[in-house]
């Protein structure tokens, strides 16, 4: 069987977080991009948050879109894992535990005071 097919079918709601990054790791090196430079990456990023912020421009709002590219402009759903997906090659380039960063992110948030 195709590895990458494998390591998909083996992922399933139960996997945490970092079983989660470990199968983007894994596929990003099955893929031949675990060596593409960080400056690299954080261009995709942009580029796939550009491509969300299209994603809901179109399907979110009342906002005109470009009706000769709608066939280019992807569902927001596939672009949000665009920008995970891309987000956790750059944590595990540097060696970030993704899960480890958001609680102890979430441990200062909540000392916040949130003003509206």
């Amino acid at each position: 069987m195709n590895q990458q097919l494998e390591l998909w079918n083996n992922l399933n709601k139960t996997n945490t977080l970092q079983e989660v990054q470990q199968y983007i790791e894994n596929v990003t090196e099955i893929r031949g991009f675990k060596e593409q430079e960080i400056e690299k990456e954080m261009l995709l990023l942009i580029e796939e948050v550009g491509e969300l912020a299209k994603a809901i421009r179109k399907d979110a709002t009342d906002m005109g879109v470009d009706n000769n590219k709608i066939s280019h402009y992807d569902t927001i759903e596939s672009e949000v894992a665009d920008v995970f997906y891309v987000l956790s090659t750059i944590c595990n380039k540097m060696n970030i535990d993704l899960f480890k960063a958001l609680k102890d992110k979430e441990k200062e948030n909540i000392k916040r005071v949130w003003k509206k």
